[in-house]
C-alpha cells in the first residue's frame, strides 16, 4: 500500500474513528485502525465488536492495499507531524513508512485480514431525523442512563417509534428523563441503544439540519452522520415499563427559573461531597424555594423565588440529581409538578411536552 494525503483530513478523520477502538484486548487488531486504499480514496475503521466508526476521505492511491496500524500512536504521531501532507508505505511484511514533513516513522503494522468484520444488518427499518435534533434528544436523556450494570437493559436508551413520534427515555432507578420529537414514520417499534455508543454520537453529530440516516436491525443499528457510519450492537430485554412510573396529576405546580435554581443548589451544595453526603432539604411554600443541607463540617441555607400554585411541601433531593435534570432542560424557566414529598417531581417545559424529566425525592431524617 502507498498513499499521499492530507494531513489534517487524516487526523480529524482517524481521532474519531479511534473512539471505538478497544484500549485493551487480546486481539491486537481492534486496538488498531483498519486502512483500505483504492481508487483515490482511503477507508478507515476502528471497532471494539460493540461499536464501530467507519469513514473515507481522499487520498492519492499510488498502490492499493489494507493494513491495520496501532490507533493511539498512529493518531499521536499524525498530531505532532509538521508537514501539510502525510504519506504512507507499507510493504508485503507490514512495515509501515510514515512521512511528513522532515518527520518519519517506520512501524511495525497488523494483517488487514486479523480485524473483524462489521455485521451486516437484515430486516433494516430506516428513520430519518435532522442532526440537530438526534442531539437534543440524546443530550437531554444521556444524564439519566443508569452507569451500573446491575440491570444491563438500563445502560441504554429506549427509542420507541409509535404514532409518527419518536420518543427517546433513560432510566436509572433514581430519575427517568423522556424527550419526543415529530418522525415521519408509520410503523411502531422499539430498540435500545447503548450509552457507550449515544455519548460517542453526539461528539459527532453537529448543530445544522442535515439529515441523519438510522437504520435498524434485529441485533445491530447504523447512524449515518457526514461522512460517518457508526455500528453499534443494540441492548436485549425489558425495559422499564416507563409510562407506569410517572405520575398523573398533582397537588403542587412550581414555575421557576432554571439558571436561579441551578445557583442556589449550587450554593447550598459546597458543603456536600463524595466524603461528606447529606441530602439537600427543598421547601416550596410562599412563592420561595428553600434550600437547605447539613454535614459534619456545618450547615448552608438558602433560597429563591418561585411561583407556587397547590399545597406547600418540604422534601429531599439528591442535589446532583437536580443539578443534571436542570442543567439538561436547556429552557429559561421549568414547571415542576409534585404529587407529595415522597412522590416523584416532574420536571417539563413551560409549553408544549418535548421533554419530561423525573426524579425521586430522598426521605429526610426527622429534625
Amino acid at each position: 500500500m502507498k498513499i499521499l494525503c492530507d494531513k489534517q483530513k487524516l487526523y480529524d478523520v482517524i481521532s474519531n474513528v479511534s473512539r471505538a477502538v478497544s484500549a485493551k484486548t487480546t486481539l491486537p487488531a481492534l486496538e488498531g485502525i483498519l486502512l483500505r486504499a483504492r481508487d483515490n480514496t482511503l477507508f478507515l475503521s476502528g471497532y471494539d465488536l460493540d461499536l464501530g466508526i467507519s469513514a473515507s476521505m481522499e487520498a492519492k492511491v499510488t498502490e492499493p492495499g489494507e493494513i491495520v496500524l496501532t490507533a493511539k500512536l498512529f493518531v499521536d504521531m499524525v498530531r505532532r507531524m509538521a508537514g501539510e501532507t502525510v504519506s504512507i508505505e507499507s510493504n508485503e511484511k507490514y512495515l509501515t513508512v510514515i512521512k511528513s514533513g522532515f518527520s518519519e516513522f517506520t512501524i511495525l503494522g497488523i494483517p488487514a485480514d486479523e480485524f473483524p468484520e462489521f455485521p451486516t444488518l437484515n430486516q433494516v427499518t430506516p428513520i430519518s431525523l435532522p442532526q440537530s435534533v438526534l442531539k437534543s434528544m440524546i443530550d437531554q436523556t444521556l444524564f439519566a442512563i443508569a452507569t451500573n450494570d446491575a440491570k444491563p437493559v438500563q445502560t441504554g436508551s429506549l427509542f420507541e417509534v409509535g404514532e409518527r413520534e419518536l420518543r427517546v427515555i433513560s432510566v436509572d432507578g433514581f430519575r427517568l428523563a423522556m424527550r419526543r420529537e415529530p418522525v415521519a414514520s408509520e410503523e411502531e417499534f422499539h430498540f435500545i441503544v447503548p450509552g457507550k455508543t449515544l455519548s460517542e454520537l453526539t461528539k459527532l453529530l453537529g448543530d445544522e439540519d442535515e439529515k441523519t440516516e438510522i437504520q435498524v436491525g434485529n441485533k445491530h443499528i447504523i447512524f449515518k452522520i457526514g461522512g460517518y457510519s457508526i455500528l453499534s450492537r443494540l441492548l436485549e430485554g425489558d425495559f422499564l415499563d416507563y409510562n407506569a412510573a410517572i405520575p398523573s396529576g398533582g397537588v403542587t405546580t412550581v414555575t421557576v427559573g432554571v439558571r436561579p435554581f441551578i445557583d442556589s443548589i449550587e450554593r447550598t451544595s459546597l458543603l456536600i461531597s463524595d466524603r461528606l453526603k447529606s441530602p439537600l432539604k427543598v421547601v416550596f411554600g410562599e412563592n420561595q424555594i428553600k434550600m437547605s443541607c447539613s454535614t459534619a463540617i456545618g450547615k448552608a441555607y438558602d433560597e429563591l423565588e418561585c411561583q407556587l400554585e397547590g399545597t406547600d411541601l418540604t422534601m429531599g433531593f439528591n442535589n446532583r440529581y437536580l443539578l443534571d435534570a436542570l442543567r439538561a432542560s436547556g429552557c429559561d424557566q421549568v414547571k415542576l409538578v409534585i404529587n407529595g414529598p415522597l412522590s416523584p417531581m416532574k420536571m417539563t417545559p413551560m409549553q408544549g411536552e418535548s421533554f419530561l424529566f423525573l426524579v425521586l425525592p430522598v426521605r429526610l431524617k426527622a429534625d
